[in-house]
């Protein structure tokens, strides 16, 4: 069994933290630990089982203990998803995930704090004192077992339909520690494979899928208990199989917060008034928090 983990800093530290064809930066910004990773050669896309692409992880949130004052860290957030995104262009934001299950409901939780703008202009914009907003669009499309239809499915049609310069696709992601959960934000312009963070991959979403760049957001909401189990035996040295001790259920067994009702509500506050300010950088944080109140 190997460890498992949608986290790219986490998988080069799997592979000891020197894979071949990855290049990393580091920086802090206030509270945040920032590791921006790029992948540039096949061998260590294969080698790291991700993408090439830029990999950014923001390390160090606060979603749990203290939640006051995180302005700072969403307008951190908005910089460095604005660093993928193209200049201009209408977007199209998708939250993927089932509300149902709380662990995946960030995508579709995030959708109701994303401000929607694509039908807002002509008068309407200037009298309102919008005339500067981009176009953005926000669906929340569910999933395959409630719509009988692929996001992926869905999510390209709409791409024909509105052809927007790029696609925000937002999703709960699985770590490999738990000291990770919910303090992490992972974005890329890899693209995403909606499902990923509770065990149950569907097609890519990509840019070869659907035509146009797709950056992913993300948080780490649940840990694989054999990769814990496995995790945490290989660190007291014994590096026998953890799904032998979890047995054979091991592989479909996720471990989260039991803070994950408050950890996802707050999650899906940041990510989304990070996608505003950086979907909008002509209005400011106290504009768009009233615009989405």
């Amino acid at each position: 069994m190997q460890l498992r983990t949608d986290l790219a800093i986490e998988a080069n530290e799997i592979s000891g933290g020197k894979a071949p064809g990855t290049e990393l930066r580091h920086k802090t910004d206030g509270t945040l630990r920032i590791t921006e990773m790029t992948i540039t050669t096949q061998q260590g896309a294969q080698l790291l089982k991700k993408p090439m692409g830029r990999y950014i992880t923001m390390e160090g949130l606060s979603l749990t203990e203290c939640f006051r004052d995180v302005s700072t860290q969403i307008q951190t957030a908005a910089r460095e998803l604005a660093q993928l995104l193209p200049e201009s262009g209408s977007v199209l934001v998708i939250g993927l995930g089932n509300r149902a299950i709380t662990p995946d409901a960030l995508g579709p939780l995030c959708t109701r704090h994303i401000l929607a703008t694509r039908h807002i202009t002509g008068e309407l914009a200037k009298s309102t004192g919008l005339d500067r907003l981009r176009p953005v669009s926000v669906i929340a499309p569910g999933v395959l077992g409630q719509t009988g239809i692929e996001a992926a499915e869905m999510i390209s049609g709409l791409v024909r339909m509105l052809s927007p310069a790029a696609v925000i696709a937002i999703d709960a992601l699985a770590a490999r520690s738990l000291p990770r959960l919910g303090c992490t934000i992972q974005i890329s312009d890899t693209g995403i494979a909606p499902g990923s963070g509770v065990g149950n991959h569907r097609t890519n979403l990509n840019r070869e899928s659907t035509g146009v760049p797709v950056i992913a957001v993300g948080i780490p909401t649940v840990v694989d208990a054999s990769t814990l189990a496995l995790d945490i035996l290989s660190g007291i040295g014994d590096l026998s199989d953890g799904s032998q001790t979890l047995g054979s259920k091991g592989d479909s067994m996720m471990v989260t917060p039991r803070e994950i009702d408050l950890l996802i509500e707050r999650a899906s506050k940041i990510i989304g008034m990070a996608v505003n300010l950086a979907l909008q950088p002509e209005y400011d944080f106290d504009t768009l928090a009233a615009l989405t109140a």
